[in-house]
């Protein structure tokens, strides 16, 4: 590590995870990331533990979340309220910390910092100022939901929290649509099922996965193509908890044009424009308007 501070602090602390008495190591002065765990207290890691109790303050989204960690695990060090709300008020304050020399913890409610929360300014603002910054690694819903959806996992794109207002979350899902690549998105219980319903809409038969409360008592991950979703979370299913969506890619655009059009004029030389759409688009992964708008340049040569 580099920075700024690289002294090595004299003093450790004790801390009593599950009832031991075990000596947190000194730290080099710096801002750590520390990850926490997504909903079972049983995930974090011995280092995290350690590099908790061994700073001179935890900055947290929540006190009251991270005290609920910190007092399960005997940790004592400080708690200080960092978040979108509080920023320009807080951030100066522990920078002034680490110009002392001091050791600062970054945490979010759960998860890995910086993913969906305020700690880039922090993390920024330390760096610009030569402090050293780490990360002690750990817990990810993004990242425990795509290994459990089933999905393609070589490449992803992580887009965060969808618009909350319809109109601004139909135009994000459009931009989305053409991305290489799986999606994960974030999604609060009462905005569920209209989400998926956009984004059926937006991504068509997509295969996705609805993952809610990971490592909790009463997890769940339902999967499905995404109208399927949709009708199930638009009735009385449980929404409540943390949600992640993890949706598959684009179809693989390899099938040619001229294959579509070959299975279209099979399809509709046996059934209505309307089903040999949705026959062929469910069968080539195309998108239904795609297929639509082919089907009838079709019927009008035929007629033609």
């Amino acid at each position: 590590m580099t920075g700024k501070t690289m002294s090595e602090r004299t003093t450790s602390r004790r801390y009593a995870p599950l009832g031991t008495d075990i000596e947190a190591p000194a730290l080099e002065s710096g801002l750590y990331l520390v990850a926490t765990p997504i909903g079972n207290l049983g995930d974090i890691s011995l280092r995290a533990l350690a590099t908790l109790a061994a700073a001179d303050m935890i900055a947290c989204e929540d006190t009251r979340v991270t005290r609920k960690l910190a007092e399960r695990y005997g940790i004592a060090t400080p708690l200080t309220a960092y978040h979108e709300h509080n920023s320009d008020e807080a951030l100066p304050k522990i920078l002034a910390r680490l110009d002392q020399g001091q050791t600062v913890a970054l945490v979010s409610d759960a998860g890995t910092p910086l993913v969906s929360d305020p700690g880039y300014r922090l993390v920024r603002a330390a760096i610009d100022a030569g402090h050293t910054v780490t990360t002690v690694p750990g817990a990810s819903s993004a990242l425990a939901a795509l290994s459990l959806s089933g999905l393609p996992s070589d490449r992803f794109f992580f887009e965060g929290f969808l618009p909350p207002k319809q109109a601004a979350r139909q135009k994000r899902i459009g931009e989305l649509a053409a991305i290489p690549a799986t999606l994960i998105v974030f999604e609060t219980g009462p905005r569920l099922g209209a989400s998926l319903a956009d984004l059926a809409a937006g991504l068509d038969l997509r295969e996705a996965a609805v993952c809610r409360e990971l490592t909790k008592l009463h997890e769940e991950v339902r999967r499905a193509p995404l109208p399927i979703l949709a009708e199930h979370y638009a009735g009385d299913a449980e929404t409540r908890g943390e949600i992640v969506i993890v949706i598959a890619p684009p179809p693989d655009r390899q099938t040619a044009d001229s294959d579509i059009d070959t299975m279209l004029r099979d399809a509709l030389a046996r059934v209505s424009v309307k089903d040999a759409v949705g026959e062929v688009a469910s069968a080539t992964g195309r998108a239904r308007r795609d297929v639509y708008q082919r089907a009838l340049e079709l019927s009008k040569d035929q007629g033609d």
